[in-house]
């Protein structure tokens, strides 16, 4: 599992994404295709159209990283079931699940909603 002693986000690329690529050909799908900087720490997802493989860019304050999974038997989840071939957003939690193969990954929300504050309407009482 990828450490990191800080919070992150994670991105998923909902596009199958060719493993040949590398800091360069990663970097400029996140600027191109997902809208963002390789440069922001955050971490990027990318897995092969037959989802044997999967790659994820981070950079860590001093330079970039790949970390490279390759499956022997089986396949990654199906990010782009979950979405319209755009970015996905991920917890570290569902990233881990992801690269251990785990199946729950994308086919049922393991993050919960974030809290958001409620106001509370008193209507007067009429009598």
């Amino acid at each position: 599992m990828i450490g990191t002693s800080r919070a992150v986000r994670v991105f998923a690329y909902g596009e199958a994404t060719d493993m040949r690529k590398g800091y360069e050909g990663l970097g400029a799908v996140v600027r191109e295709k997902m809208g963002s900087d390789p440069l922001s720490g955050d971490l990027y997802l990318f897995t092969n159209s037959r989802r044997n493989r999967a790659k994820v860019l981070l950079y860590d304050g001093t330079g970039m990283a790949i970390y490279m999974k390759r499956l022997d038997v089986g396949r990654f989840a199906c990010p782009w079931t979950r979405g319209d071939g755009g970015t996905l957003r991920l917890s570290m939690s569902e990233l881990g699940l992801f690269l251990e193969g785990c199946e729950l990954v994308f086919r049922r929300r393991l993050t919960p909603e974030p809290v958001t504050e409620r106001r509370f309407q008193i209507e007067p009482v009429v009598e």
